[in-house]
């Protein structure tokens, strides 16, 4: 898809999880769209090379760690985001985490730790941002999936921490429209060349997800990072509270996926 390359200039993001995969993609489109782009990461060497190549598209860039579990390192982060950017106009939230492990053999810490970096993570970047996007009518784009959609075997931590997600990005539509501030999520299916498929689909043949994929094909980051920017954009003022399903439509062709899943790789 072709936007405009000017389509968000003069903009600010701050994107969590954006030194690699999915979150790397959308903070480059950001940048290569006219906005300057903070990247965050609890590990510093996941984000030196992408805020290289934000600088390298003309853009400013700021490599800020963080880890979105920690409100006060949240609250340093958006901080210094703003001081060296100059404010806030987008939050990408996308600090993930994920392992495979059926529900019978899930630790509490297990669960709790996908929960905390998941969707307490989210609601603390949120809140932690909101003072400035009050400021300029900002937006914020919450990292979902679609593995709670169907009942995913083997994933009932991120589920669970992704249905709270899509619920946070609702209530905060309702609360913060008032202030002229837009929260929407995209729900990325299984997107080639990501961590998230090399860890997730062991055993599964690729040719087998593509086939029960009704547009025949895995994602690419591009599907993912260009649905952003519909959704930071102007092309979208009108539109909050909305989970995008980025996947083919393959959350709607079955849940067969998931017992494939199960049985290939546990």
């Amino acid at each position: 898809m072709a936007f405009e390359r000017d389509l968000l200039k003069g903009k600010t993001a701050l994107v969590t999880g954006g030194g690699t995969g999915i979150c790397r993609g959308i903070a480059l489109a950001l940048a290569e769209h006219g906005c300057d782009v903070a990247i965050t990461s609890r590990k510093a060497e996941h984000l030196a090379p992408t805020a290289g190549e934000i600088e390298a598209l003309g853009r400013r860039a700021a490599a800020v760690t963080a880890d979105v579990r920690d409100p006060v390192a949240v609250e340093a982060a958006v901080s210094e985001t703003v001081e060296r950017l100059g404010g806030l106009d987008i939050l990408v939230n996308g600090a993930a985490g994920n392992f495979l492990c059926l529900a019978e053999n899930l630790s509490p810490n297990g669960f709790g730790a996908v929960v905390d970096i998941d969707l307490k993570g989210t609601f603390h970047m949120a809140k932690a941002a909101l003072p400035h996007l009050k400021q300029s009518g900002g937006v914020v784009l919450n990292i979902s999936a679609t593995l709670h959609y169907v009942g995913t075997a083997a994933q009932l931590h991120v589920s669970a921490a992704k249905a709270g997600v899509d619920a946070l990005t609702r209530v905060l539509a309702v609360e913060w429209g008032r202030h002229g501030i837009r929260v929407n999520g995209i729900a990325p299916g299984p997107i080639a060349e990501t961590e998230g498929v090399r860890r997730l689909l062991v055993g599964l043949p690729r040719e087998k997800t593509e086939r029960a994929t009704p547009l025949g094909r895995l994602g690419r980051i591009e599907d993912v990072s260009e649905s952003a920017l519909f959704l930071c954009s102007n092309a979208a003022s009108y539109i909050t509270g909305v989970t995008l399903v980025v996947d083919g439509g393959l959350w709607l062709a079955s849940n067969r996926m998931a017992d494939t899943l199960t049985a290939q790789s546990l």
